[in-house]
């Protein structure tokens, strides 16, 4: 009787190793979900963020404001009727230095 439950467990543990440690295991299942719920986030950040692109480029195709807009910022062009004023704020460390020597 006892030979018969030793060898009971022994085949219930060899059916349970698959489960628990196989290709298809549970732990296997479990990391793969959770790789898939990190690359659903990675994707809704990069749509997030194609979708902002998206919207830009429809802006510089349809609208000169925009196209405006980043040549004064980014290449600081002015219209020929505008006068440019660039104010430099004095460094208080150079005045303080200066005041005492």
């Amino acid at each position: 009787m006892k030979k018969l439950a030793v060898t009971f467990i022994v085949l219930i543990i060899l059916a349970q190793y698959p489960l628990w440690y196989g290709k298809g295991s549970w732990l296997n299942v479990y990391e793969i979900d959770q790789q898939l719920a990190s690359q659903r986030q990675t994707n809704q950040k990069l749509l997030n963020r194609n979708t902002v692109l998206e919207a830009e480029v429809n802006n510089l195709k349809q609208g000169l404001d925009a196209i405006e807009e980043l040549a004064r910022n980014e290449l600081g062009m002015i219209r020929a009727d505008e006068v440019f004023f660039q104010i430099m704020e004095s460094n208080e460390e150079n005045n303080t230095r200066i005041g005492r020597q």
